[in-house]
């Protein structure tokens, strides 16, 4: 009897010995399994389950910098003659993430191509496509390990004269050092000295989280800044300076 309690107790033993060496071994595989493959360096159209609102994982391990690239599609913005802020916002976010991602700094844009993220938005129930594009934007922003937010746009005004970059910042002190160091690099390159501005009334600078900024490119109602707007060598030295407030602020924060 004694006997048959011993060898109960050492298949027993056996039994758990077996049970943890096979969940070393398959637990890893399950959940490696379950990521989602970084097919694309753009989270676009293309590869919606990667930011499904309820999935709990993510193909990114650190903190990015989430590039939004303004408008898109439908959705042109402003506009003088031919010359739409939807591109200038594409072309200068491309060039804003190849800069930092050569620099080593994490990035992203949540577009790479000309479409609304709205046409992404399958979640909201809400017949409003203004609202469910920035409801989009929000929700990447919430369901990516988002360091900063940095919301590329251009300007508009009656004021023919008016010209210049202006970046607005969230009620948040983060938010505001990178707003500071953003329009400092851009006043320079613009040869201007404006000052930041409390972006308030803005729905993103408002729901989003993360530290968030809004850079008003310049004006394309001003020549001089659509000239810079417009051509290729001016949007990538306004993308250099918007890259070096962002590193200056990821540096010393």
């Amino acid at each position: 009897m004694r006997k048959e309690k011993l060898n109960i107790k050492w298949l027993t033993g056996l039994g758990l010995i077996l049970s943890v060496l096979c969940s070393a071994v398959f637990i890893p595989f399950a959940y490696a399994s379950a990521q989602p493959g970084e097919k694309s360096i753009y989270p676009n159209k293309d590869s919606e389950s990667q930011f499904n609102v309820h999935s709990s994982y993510h193909a990114f391990a650190k903190p990015v910098v989430l590039i939004d690239v303004g408008h898109g599609g439908v959705d042109g913005g402003t506009s003088h003659k031919g010359l739409l802020e939807k591109d200038v916002n594409l072309a200068i976010g491309q060039k804003l993430y190849l800069i930092l991602r050569s620099q080593g700094y994490p990035a992203i844009l949540n577009r790479d191509k000309d479409y609304a993220l709205s046409d992404d938005n399958r979640w909201l129930q809400s017949k409003s496509r203004h609202l469910k594009d920035l409801a989009q934007r929000k929700s990447l922003a919430e369901q990516l390990p988002t360091a900063l937010v940095v919301s590329l746009h251009v300007n508009w005004t009656k004021r023919a004269e008016k010209r210049g970059p202006i970046v607005l910042y969230q009620d948040e002190g983060s938010s505001y050092l990178l707003a500071e160091r953003i329009q400092h690099s851009l006043n320079r390159l613009f040869c201007m000295n404006r000052e930041t501005v409390y972006g308030k009334p803005f729905y993103l600078l408002n729901k989003i989280q993360p530290p968030a900024v809004i850079v008003e490119t310049g004006f394309i109602s001003n020549e001089q800044d659509r000239a810079i707007l417009s051509g290729d060598r001016g949007q990538k030295n306004v993308a250099e300076a918007i890259a070096e407030g962002i590193i200056a602020h990821l540096t010393v924060w």
